[in-house]
């Protein structure tokens, strides 16, 4: 193999840059060459590209964001679109694909895949939500950020004798709530996995606390929870949140609610793409580096359909149509376990 690309695809993460740096230095150092495609699939159908020299990616380590920037592509779910990029990774020469991705990024890299452009994935969200991986670029860098911004608003809750109501991203996974309200303390983590009862899981749980000398109060909501106010099945809206025809829609009207029954002073905080931005922690830097190295190491033994992975703590790597038919199971034991603390 003499010529690979590399795309960074859907949401950002803190890491991938320091996933293509390590890419492009394994490459380089099999004499291997190196095409970034700008904004995912659909940079690689507009044939918007560049070379990538080890000298271009030196200072990326650390560095946010990711240098091919970023875009979610629905037309690439087309056989025809599919076929378009195909054919413009024989003009540019690009003999195997490493997609940097979440679930959605990986299915365009199967079809590709299928197609005949050998590609590897590299799980980059901060959703944690790839079922086949223990641990996913930039999820640890966004704990890091939610756990500090709940902690100053833990402070200034107390301060007031206040609830703060407080919204992660997460993308129809509870994972970040999870994890962020487990680190950060918060009295009470919903997610979209586990249903719940307004007035016996949240207001009586928040009332005996107070009861018992509590005097202020933490609640992490994952996007995209539902918020039931009857019995009627919930649906998925446009703006991706799952609502009910007599249901509450937003954090807010939530806060609301809540303020009116528990009595308890309640604000709204919603922490939206802080949690995307900013440089990497060392933990992600180190995987994204191993994992970068994997993704070329198996493209250069002419293994593909394959999602570099974390299993048992080491770097392996998993097919990825069984990676894709797979669904992950919430850990609903920790919740419960975190809601008694």
């Amino acid at each position: 193999m003499n010529t690979i690309g590399i795309m960074t695809s859907g949401g950002d993460s803190p890491g991938m840059n320091a996933a293509i740096r390590a890419v492009v230095k394994q490459a380089k150092a099999n004499g291997i060459k190196v095409i970034g495609i700008n904004k995912g699939y659909k940079g690689l159908i507009e044939m918007d590209c560049q070379e990538l020299t080890s000298a271009s990616v030196e200072d990326l380590y650390r560095k946010g964001g990711t240098i091919l920037k970023t875009a979610r592509y629905k037309n690439f779910k087309d056989p025809e679109v599919v076929a378009q990029g195909v054919e413009n990774c024989k003009k540019l020469g690009i003999e195997g694909m490493v997609v940097i991705g979440g679930d959605g990024s990986f299915r365009g890299a199967r079809d590709l895949t299928h197609a005949g452009i050998p590609c590897v994935g590299i799980p980059g969200t901060i959703d944690n939500d790839i079922v086949c991986t223990e641990d996913t670029i930039g999820f640890d860098s966004s704990m890091n950020i939610i756990t500090d911004c709940i902690s100053k608003l833990r402070d200034t809750s107390e301060t007031l004798d206040r609830c703060s109501v407080i919204e992660v991203m997460g993308a129809g996974a509870g994972w970040m709530a999870l994890e962020g309200g487990i680190a950060s303390g918060a009295d009470i983590m919903l997610v979209p996995e586990v249903e719940f009862d307004f007035q016996k899981d949240v207001i009586d749980l928040i009332k005996a606390k107070k009861e018992s000398g509590q005097n202020y109060f933490v609640i992490v909501i994952a996007e995209c929870v539902f918020f039931p106010e009857s019995n009627s099945k919930h649906k998925k809206n446009k703006n991706f949140q799952y609502v009910n025809e007599n249901g509450i829609e937003t954090v807010e009207k939530f806060t609301k609610k809540f303020q009116e029954m528990s009595g308890i002073e309640s604000r709204a905080t919603v922490l939206g793409h802080i949690q995307r931005g900013g440089a990497p922690t060392f933990h992600d830097c180190i995987l994204a580096t191993n994992m970068g190295v994997h993704a070329v190491e198996l493209l250069k033994n002419n293994k593909s359909a394959r999602v570099v992975v974390v299993k048992d703590g080491k770097i392996t790597d998993f097919d990825i149509d069984e990676g894709l038919a797979m669904k992950k199971p919430f850990d609903k034991d920790r919740l419960e376990m975190a809601t008694k603390l």
